[in-house]
């Protein structure tokens, strides 16, 4: 079975989402988790929610963020609420969230999704022993990992086909101490549209962006592997994400539609290299024109990056 996991940026995009065909909605607000869309309130949270299992689709909402002292303090009550509502899972990074879930008997269950650091089976293994239904697996993994990797897993492992990565975060304000620095004042959020470049590599174009969690910068390329999830269903990963973080609205829903349109050609044994191509076309031009795509580490050899 291969499920489609995609974020959403509000209850309009959920409903459209739904409707494409998208097997669960990926929410959550920024004061427990990272990078995404839009921030969503409660209630929209609720809504949300609600709207998902009227129409037997799925909730996961983000619970991974860098959890310092001020949040472990609060974040029971969010558990709590995640709870009642009924969301599907969570996503949860900090092993402390995980002990607080435990020792609270709040029952949620949970997605381990460590970032960066989600790169080998036995990790993966090792958190499925301890609850996890399932891992994110970091970015920054090729395709003979990925090969080696599926053959030992224990739980089913999600990976990124659609979006930006992240290739860096802090907890200070890099942005806003720079323009401090300069005496100037700009908005550092994410709709301002900031990147930065290499002095001697005028291509680059790392986005950048501050929030409640610090400042992120993301890769020049943002991932598209929309030509080899055959390979992918093949080695049994199945769990593909659509992140549009800088693919907003409209854009993004018809993107995710080609992803459920290539979803049910393979699984009705009806994929080919020319279905490939076409929605790899259309998927291009629905891209942000101001960004651009690879597949990311996925086509490195994994001796370049060791």
């Amino acid at each position: 079975m291969i499920e489609l996991i995609s974020t959403v940026e509000s209850i309009d995009q959920a409903n459209a989402l739904i409707k494409e065909g998208i097997d669960v909605l990926y929410i959550g607000e920024d004061e427990f988790a990272l990078r995404l869309p839009s921030s969503l309130s409660k209630k929209e949270i609720t809504e949300i929610t609600a709207l998902a299992h009227e129409n037997n689709k799925q909730v996961r909402v983000a619970v991974n963020a860098i959890m310092h002292n001020d949040r472990i303090a609060t974040i029971i009550p969010y558990l709590k609420f995640l709870q009642s509502i009924n969301v599907d899972s969570i996503t949860v990074g900090d092993p402390g969230v995980i002990h607080l879930m435990k020792k609270n008997n709040i029952s949620l269950p949970y997605l381990y999704d460590a970032q960066t650091l989600v790169t080998s089976a036995k990790q993966i293994n090792f958190w499925a022993k301890r609850g996890a239904t399932g891992a994110i697996l970091a970015r920054e993994i090729t395709y003979p990992e990925l090969v080696e990797l599926s053959t030992q897993l224990k739980v089913p492992a999600e990976i990124l086909v659609y979006g930006a990565t992240c290739i860096h975060q802090s907890k200070r304000t890099l942005v806003e101490n720079y323009f401090n620095f300069v005496d100037e004042y700009e908005s550092t959020d994410k709709d301002r549209g900031l990147f930065i470049s290499e002095p001697k590599r005028k291509e680059t174009h790392y986005s950048i962006y501050e929030d409640r969690n610090g400042t992120h910068i993301f890769a020049t390329n943002d991932v598209n592997l929309m030509e080899e999830i055959k390979k992918l269903y093949n080695i049994g990963i199945k769990q593909w994400k659509l992140d549009g973080i800088f693919t907003k609205g409209d854009s993004f829903v018809s993107i995710a539609k080609l992803f459920v349109r290539a979803k049910n050609a393979i699984l009705s044994d009806a994929w080919s290299d020319s279905l490939k191509r076409e929605l790899n076309e259309q998927l291009t031009q629905l891209h942000p024109k101001e960004r651009t795509l690879d597949k990311g580490f996925y086509a490195k050899d994994p001796s370049e990056i060791q």
